[in-house]
């Protein structure tokens, strides 16, 4: 069997005693590809969180939100989800170009169950899957290294209150976050966004909430 896990990983699996149970459950649980029934999961989800590395080795962790259909399964290798209008940093979508691996976690908080997707990502200027999200800016398409589930244990049982009013829907026009009427970032905006004026609101306060 070749070598899953790494030094660190066996070193506290060896002071737990849990590295027969490790070992049988990387072999039973964990598949390098898409499932049907993970497919489906996937598929049905409105959110997940993405963890990407920059070019140092230093991890950040993303929220990604839309509507049901937010990542697309294209095959059992490969899956795709859009890049939405932000605050401008592209902190995720930056470290792709830099640093390929990504790991992906979707909740399902009413079910109390998750899915750990980890691969490698790319991204395509005119990605012909832009058409399926309206307002990407642009694609991030994912090649599957493994997935597994995760223990449900500690998943809080929550419902969906509503969907975000920022979420892009045909034939209805998206409104704009208020963070960018400010007047300290006013002179800054890029050009799609130059017909928004400043407020004077509190300016972290504003950004913050959204």
């Amino acid at each position: 069997m070749t070598e899953y896990f790494h030094e660190g990983n066996r070193q506290l699996q060896d002071e737990q005693g849990t590295r027969p149970l490790a070992d049988r459950l990387q072999a039973s649980i964990i598949q390098p590809v898409i499932s049907p029934e993970d497919s489906s999961y996937i598929e049905a989800q409105n959110m997940f969180f993405l963890a990407t590395v920059d070019d140092k080795g230093q991890s950040n962790c993303s929220y990604k939100g839309g509507s049901v259909g937010l990542v697309k399964v294209l095959d059992e290798k490969t899956l795709a989800f859009p890049i939405y209008d932000g605050n401008g940093m592209f902190m995720s979508a930056g470290n792709v170009l830099v640093n390929d691996s990504v790991g992906m976690l979707f909740v399902d908080f009413n079910r109390q169950t998750r899915l750990r997707v980890n691969g490698n990502a790319s991204i395509m200027k005119d990605d012909p899957l832009l058409a399926n999200w309206q307002e990407a800016a642009f694609v991030i398409r994912v090649k599957v290294r493994e997935t597994f589930p995760n223990c449900p244990r500690y998943i809080h049982k929550m419902a969906l209150v509503e969907e975000s009013n920022f979420v892009p829907k045909k034939a209805c026009k998206t409104p704009d976050p208020d963070w960018k009427k400010l007047a300290v970032v006013s002179d800054v905006l890029p050009e799609k966004d130059k017909h928004l004026s400043g407020s004077g609101e509190d300016v972290m306060g504003s950004i913050n909430r959204d």
